[in-house]
């Protein structure tokens, strides 16, 4: 069982290093400091946007517009932060 919950907890990481980094990468693109014209940076761009643009595309369904400001990754590190309490609270095993 512990080894199961270490998988799950590992996703669980990886996910949130994708978040994060589609959330620095717009930004950084945004402000133009990165370039989209780049081969590895765009390589980069629309993995993460064709990864995460299913979870992101379900939760902005939900939401309503809120003029520009995205707050899909912010609810999506939320469920995703809430499912490793979950997780770490259910198995008896202590982070």
């Amino acid at each position: 069982m512990t080894s199961f919950y270490q998988i799950l907890m590992l996703i669980l990481n990886v996910a949130i290093f994708f978040v994060l980094a589609h959330v620095i990468m717009s930004w950084l693109i945004n402000f133009q400091v990165l370039n989209i014209r780049q081969p590895l940076v765009s390589q980069i761009w629309y993995a993460l946007n064709r990864l995460l643009e299913p979870l992101y595309g379900t939760i902005r369904r939900f939401l309503p517009p809120m003029g520009g400001l995205d707050l899909a990754p912010l609810i999506v590190l939320i469920v995703i932060y809430a499912l490793r309490i979950i997780l770490s609270n259910n198995t008896g095993v202590a982070i």
